[in-house]
């Protein structure tokens, strides 16, 4: 492992996060392939993985939404793998006996918009949603392109519901 350089040590911390957060394959088991999933808990901080963030606009959006989720959740922001800040950690076990780990609720500000994670499933949330202002849905992703597009009152709620809905699972 290369030493951090004095000079930009925080995008090296995220870099170097990257790299050694990849899908490993592990040797079959007996109920048949296990492998080790990419979206784990690191040790990168949080705001200096949004430091690194190249759109400004993007990068703003980011920090709002780190603070926002730190008050509405009472959780200190964690990354969770490369490129996903977490607040939270739930557990889940699938009827095939995966199990893991992921964030409660969480964001990943990509370069085409704002992902948030865990917060179109809960009770209420339709309700929520319908007033949330310009947005897209994924399979249980949220999409946003600007926070100055959407109610951060409304935007807050669904972060709340969709955490307690997730601690409560």
């Amino acid at each position: 492992n290369p030493a951090a350089p004095e000079e930009g040590e925080a995008s090296f911390a995220v870099a170097h996060a990257k790299r050694c957060t990849a899908a490993r394959y592990l040797p079959p088991v007996e109920s048949g392939m296990a492998y080790e999933l990419k979206t784990q808990r690191t040790a990168v901080d949080p705001r200096d993985f949004i430091a690194t963030v190249e759109h400004p606009a993007r990068r703003q959006d980011a920090e709002t939404l780190l603070e926002l989720m730190r008050e509405v959740t009472g959780e200190e922001p964690v990354m969770w793998g490369p490129s996903i800040v977490g607040f939270g950690e739930h557990s889940y076990e699938y009827a095939s006996g995966h199990k893991g780990e992921d964030a409660k609720v969480g964001f990943s500000p990509r370069k085409a918009n704002l992902a948030l994670y865990s917060l179109t499933d809960a009770p209420g949330s339709e309700a929520l949603l319908a007033r949330l202002g310009k947005h897209r849905r994924g399979r249980s992703y949220l999409y946003l392109n600007d926070l100055a597009d959407v109610d951060l009152e409304v935007l807050r709620e669904l972060v709340r519901v969709g955490y307690e809905h997730r601690s409560a699972s």
